[in-house]
């Protein structure tokens, strides 16, 4: 088996790579698996890209991104929970293990956090059971609170297990990322109560300063200071025994050849996270 069996590279990490030449390298180079993105899936054909990654032999680890749930208005809202479902449908065709939700940020013009948390919990409960009958997890991904405003109003993994804990383990469970969750001083202890409910593990590294638009400030593995071997570890000392994923979105390496970025992200895993 190879050494790189247990990884999964996130095509969003070499963002302008063709999807047809990712799958190709990851399947030769003995990765378990990828993550995808739903619009170059899109534009590369939903059934396309299920074939080549069937006939690769890899997992397609999650397809991001659904969420974005809070609106100012019920028919906004409703459009957004009709976009998920379209989301839980191409992460069906896929094989994809699960939806990663980016559960949305404060309304426009809202001040009001708890009728935004209050929304994200309606539209999981709405989409939950449809997950399941399509056996594609809900992956609630908790997000570093500087995200709270734009991105989601979910930041902290006891906030997003107190949800998953709402619905049966085989719809709903939370996606850990840990450029979200490092800075946690319960992360552990947080980790340990959520077990079964880890629907996948996200690694890349916090490097400062950040960037002014802050999304594409995430870091090579290794270039950092996350404890990532440890928090793999506690990850699975909890019970989870699915493939670590690199997503990193840095606008350096994406002008950089798309092997190259996997090449170092597949050298930096084995030194940094493995």
């Amino acid at each position: 088996m190879s050494e790189l069996s247990r990884f999964s590279f996130n095509s969003e990490t070499a963002k302008y790579w063709p999807l047809h030449e990712l799958i190709d390298t990851a399947a030769r180079r003995g990765l378990g698996g990828v993550g995808l993105w739903r619009e170059p899936v899109q534009e590369a054909g939903i059934d396309r890209v299920a074939r080549q990654v069937r006939a690769a032999g890899l997992l397609v680890t999650s397809l991001c991104r659904g969420g974005f749930f809070p609106a100012t208005d019920a028919a906004t809202r409703q459009q957004h929970i009709e976009d998920n479902r379209r989301a839980l449908d191409e992460a069906a065709r896929l094989g994809a293990q699960t939806l990663c939700l980016v559960c949305g940020g404060l309304p426009s013009g809202s001040r009001d956090l708890a009728g935004a948390r209050q929304m994200v919990a309606d539209a999981i409960a709405e989409l939950a059971p449809e997950a399941g009958d399509l056996g594609v997890v809900l992956a609630i991904e908790p997000m570093h609170p500087m995200y709270c405003s734009d991105r989601s109003v979910i930041s902290t993994l006891r906030q997003a297990r107190l949800l998953a804990e709402q619905f049966p383990a085989e719809q709903v469970g939370v996606l850990v990322d840990a450029y979200h969750v490092w800075w946690d001083p319960d992360r552990f202890n947080e980790l340990a109560l959520l077990g079964e409910r880890i629907a996948g593990f996200q690694v890349c590294d916090w490097t400062v300063p950040l960037p002014a638009g802050v999304l594409t400030g995430r870091g090579m593995i290794g270039d950092g200071c996350i404890d990532l071997r440890r928090l793999r570890q506690a990850v699975e000392h909890s019970g989870y025994r699915g493939l670590t994923e690199v997503e990193i979105f840095n606008s350096a390496l994406w002008q950089q050849p798309g092997e190259e970025v996997f090449d170092l992200a597949c050298e930096r895993y084995l030194a940094h996270v493995a």
